[in-house]
């Protein structure tokens, strides 16, 4: 039977069994294992934290001296660090006396009184007996674990961006492969590799590997986030299309808080990141159990197969007359072959690739409108997450926090997305980021508790659009290239998580850049915006001439629609 019509009424048959359970149990099954790609794009937040350091020297001490306060050991000064700037005095049991900086240290030529302020000769040397860390927070991060300060300060400052670097290429690479091999598999690969290579960076051996194996952790976790959000979009259905897809969020927003929560319980890095790592366990040693998803499996024109998962959703959701494939495809194979001419064979059978997104101008702009968004969502969404830890107060409260905004921001968001629609939801959540980053900028510094409110706002409205834009660009997009469209702009999303640290690091030459290169794009992404069509209660479309006219005004009846896969309408000139 032809697959032309099969598939808009598949999405029917899908829908009204979303209801049941079997869509419950794969669902959760499927999101719980993005609670651990929010941990693992988090944890370096406190993995790879900076504590207060000076040079260490070569002795014994007997006396500190820091400011007008004196003790007998360094652990004892920690707590009055105030800032980089600051130097420790230390006497040895030798009577040597040195002043110790952060990234190097003076011997004093006389050492007749022991004084905090000095102004005869000094002798400079580098710190080549290593550096004395604060341990009062943390017992050990990969900072202290390979000394990442001075002049390798700027190793640590990669470990996040060479992450969602790998975050960025495993987008790409998955979300294809997601297309051509199917979703199933994809899933099955990507949570193993989560956990593997989850607690193979706990026992990393150096700088180096440490940066490789994360890597690969990226990959494989971006891999399942994107192919997860389009398995989720095509098993539940038109109806509970909004709520699923934007949940599969909420799970990543329950990993930040662990994030926090095991940060706060566990101060050595290597255990901290077992801990975490554990987390995908459950899901590893059942993920084996999901079923393809039967828009994949008609698209691959396996209606065998797609007609057993169906027959296994039926069972499980006591359905005592299931549809059959061979019902719902009534359009003749000789319908299909009537419109297929010479070049039409080989292009059914085409394999799709990222040029598919610009193949004539209305999908080509809206493949750009979308892009943009995934990178203002998430440039946002990181520098409002990353920013939390530096706001004053509690760290660990302010991610806590930063992460349990989301929560309510997807409920209210679901709402709004059914109520008023994809777009009319995305536009005023944009601006009202941009306008919350201007708003920021003139609250006096010393209001601790009032930036950080502000903060939380921010998070929130960038959370409504950046999780939003996962399931409007799944709905924008037909069957053939779904995953490779979310993958792509998932690849957008990425290059704005790399970007995002480096925008943080601009506090140093304006404390508000970061913010301002937020709105800027946050508004400009909600003007082009208007230009997207509206997806509120339209079915998946399965090729590109259906995409394409879903942005057009005028309508057609469902059966002058071309539906048949990678065919060409003579009619248009589209593919």
């Amino acid at each position: 039977p032809g697959s032309r019509k099969g598939q808009g009424l598949l999405g029917h048959v899908i829908c009204f069994l979303s209801l049941y359970r079997f869509q419950a149990c794969v669902y959760f099954a499927s999101v719980f294992q993005a609670m651990s790609c929010g941990i693992h794009y988090l944890a370096s937040v406190f993995m790879a934290v900076t504590p207060n350091f000076v040079c260490g020297f070569p002795g014994n001490v007997s006396s500190v001296l820091f400011h007008n306060s004196s003790a007998s050991s360094i652990e004892d000064i920690w707590p009055l660090w105030t800032s980089t700037e600051n130097y420790i005095v230390v006497q040895l049991e030798n009577g040597e006396i040195w002043e110790l900086d952060q990234c190097s240290r003076s011997k004093r030529e006389v050492t007749l009184d022991l004084a905090y302020e000095y102004k005869g000769n000094k002798s400079v040397f580098p710190c080549s007996d290593g550096f004395l860390y604060d341990d009062t927070k943390w017992k050990s991060t990969v900072v202290t674990q390979w000394d990442l300060v001075c002049d390798r300060e700027w190793l640590a400052k990669l470990i996040q961006p060479t992450f969602m670097l790998g975050v960025l290429i495993g987008a790409v690479i998955f979300g294809d492969i997601a297309d051509r091999l199917g979703r199933q598999r994809v899933i099955w690969f990507t949570s193993a590799g989560q956990f593997v290579f989850g607690i193979a960076v706990a026992f990393t051996f150096d700088y180096y590997s440490f940066v490789i194996v994360r890597f690969l952790l990226a990959m494989v976790s971006s891999g399942y986030l994107v192919v997860a959000f389009v398995y989720v979009t095509e098993f539940v259905g038109i109806k509970a299309r909004t709520w699923a897809s934007m949940h599969v969020h909420a799970f990543f927003a329950m990993g930040i808080m662990i994030v926090a929560l095991v940060g706060f319980l566990v101060r050595t890095w290597w255990v901290y990141q077992i801990f975490l790592s554990i987390a995908t366990l459950p899901f590893v040693l059942c993920c084996w159990m999901l079923p393809e998803t039967p828009f994949w499996l008609l698209s691959e024109e396996r209606y065998e197969d797609a007609q057993k998962v169906i027959d296994t959703m039926a069972r499980w959701n006591k359905v005592g007359t299931p549809c059959k494939v061979s019902e719902l495809c009534s359009v003749q194979q000789d319908d299909v072959a009537s419109g297929r001419t010479g070049d039409d064979d080989t292009s059914s059978a085409k394999k799709h690739n990222i040029l598919d997104l610009f193949c004539n101008w209305q999908i080509a702009r809206r493949t750009i409108t979308v892009w943009l968004i995934w990178f203002t969502g998430s440039l946002g969404y990181y520098v409002f997450s990353l920013s939390s830890v530096s706001l004053g107060g509690n760290e660990y409260l302010n991610l806590f926090l930063i992460g349990a905004v989301e929560l309510p921001c997807y409920i209210i968001a679901c709402v709004a997305m059914d109520k008023l629609g994809r777009r009319n939801t995305l536009i005023p959540f944009l601006i009202l980021s941009a306008l919350i980053c201007v708003l920021i900028m003139f609250i006096p510094q010393d209001f601790n508790i009032l930036i950080i409110l502000a903060n939380m706002a921010g998070k929130f409205s960038i959370g409504v659009a950046f999780g939003l834009i996962y399931l409007y660009t799944a709905e924008l997009y037909p069957t053939i290239v779904r995953s490779l469209a979310v993958g792509s702009g998932s690849m957008m999303c990425r290059v704005g998580s790399v970007v995002a640290p480096f925008c943080v690091y601009l506090r140093s030459v304006w404390i508000f850049m970061p913010l301002l290169l937020v709105g800027i794009m946050a508004l400009l992404s909600g003007i082009l915006t208007i230009m997207l069509p509206e997806t509120l209660g339209k079915p998946l479309t399965n090729t590109l001439v259906e995409a394409t006219e879903m942005g057009r005004n005028k309508k057609k009846h469902p059966k002058h629609i071309l539906c048949s896969f990678g065919l060409r309408d003579s009619g248009s000139g589209h593919v």
